[in-house]
This record gives C-alpha cells, sequence and structure tokens, in this order.
C-alpha cells in the first residue's frame, strides 16, 4: 500500500491523489500523506505553499469524516476502526478525559505520527467541543504540513532523509514539551 500511494506522487493525478489521501488519511486510511506531499514538493519546490495548502484542507475536511463516525457510527463503523489499530480498549479509559482534555490530545496527533484518525473519532464519539475540535485540526495539520512542505522548499532532497527518520520524534517531543509547560502552569505554579 506505501509502494501504490507513493506512486501517485509522480502521476497526473497527483494533487488529485494528495487530496484524496489527505482526506482518507484523517478517518480511516494507514498511511499518512506525508509520502505523497514530500516527494510532490521535492519536484516542484515552488509549490510548496500550495501543495501544504491542499493537504491541510484535505486532511481536515477529513477529520470532520472522522468526527461524524465517532459521533454518528461508532458502534458500527468506529469501534471496528479503533480495534484495527489497537486503540478500542482505551476508548473507555480515555472518554472521560478526553472532554476535558481533548483539544490538547488532537493537537498532539495532528502534528506527531500518533495515528490522527484514532483521535479523530474519539472527538465525535466523546462529543468534544466541534469548535475546538476545528480549530486544533487545522492548527495541527497546517503546521505539520507547512512545516514538511517549507524545509523542503528550502533544502530539498537533502532534507528528506532528516524529515523522514527525525521529524516525527522532533514533532513528538515538542508537542510533550508545550503540553507539559501548560500543564506546570497551570498546576505546579
Amino acid at each position: 500500500m506505501y509502494d501504490w500511494t507513493m506512486s501517485l506522487a509522480g502521476t497526473r493525478h497527483a494533487d488529485r491523489a494528495l487530496a484524496g489521501v489527505s482526506f482518507v488519511e484523517s478517518s480511516f486510511f494507514p498511511i499518512p500523506p506525508d509520502v505523497l506531499l514530500i516527494p510532490m514538493v521535492i519536484r516542484r519546490r515552488d509549490h510548496w505553499f500550495r501543495l501544504a495548502l491542499l493537504c491541510t484542507l484535505a486532511s481536515v475536511l477529513g477529520a470532520f469524516l472522522g468526527y461524524a463516525i465517532g459521533m454518528f457510527l461508532f458502534e458500527a463503523i468506529g469501534r471496528p476502526i479503533l480495534a484495527f489499530y489497537g486503540k478500542e480498549d482505551a476508548f473507555e479509559q480515555v472518554a472521560g478525559w478526553y472532554n476535558t482534555w481533548g483539544g490538547w490530545g488532537v493537537l498532539f496527533a495532528a502534528i506527531t505520527p500518533f495515528p490522527y484518525k484514532v483521535l479523530t473519532i474519539f472527538s465525535g464519539a466523546t462529543g468534544l467541543n466541534f469548535l475546538v475540535f476545528t480549530i486544533v485540526s487545522i492548527i495541527g495539520r497546517a503546521f505539520r504540513f507547512f512545516l514538511v512542505a517549507f524545509l523542503l522548499k528550502l533544502y530539498g532532497e537533502p532534507i528528506r532523509l532528516f524529515i523522514e527518520k527525525y521529524l516525527g520524534l522532533l514533532f513528538t517531543l515538542f508537542m510533550l514539551l508545550l503540553i507539559g509547560g501548560f500543564y506546570l502552569v497551570k498546576f505546579a505554579l
């Protein structure tokens, strides 16, 4: 599936493929849009902004589908998708906490390699405030895709290996520090 997704980057339908993969990845597809975004930006570095914007918008629209799956179809569709990702048992444990802190969870998943679709479904299933969900999805997805595209625009192929190997880890560390800092300010000071 990864090879098939990568092969789409070189076709005349690459933009539609990027939008499609970005959309479905936010609700159920296992391959992140980065596998298309990276080679597309490397091939057309002057289009980095448009490609990042396309990726962001399609991803946020796809997140709305994930939210709807969680809200309206959790038992029929949402629970099996969560089971596929090994997260079905976590739902009961997380539901109460999630309505209070879910915005941070969505932001974390939108930026890091954590499966974003899991939290889009959680958000709908637990009834996370839709405005909060939308705002953090836009911020998180834009941050992730624009940073990747901008780095590729500046440095091209040499930065690709760094992005593929380390950027997910750096995003995760950044989010842990950010959330930890807010937690520290709220509860320790």
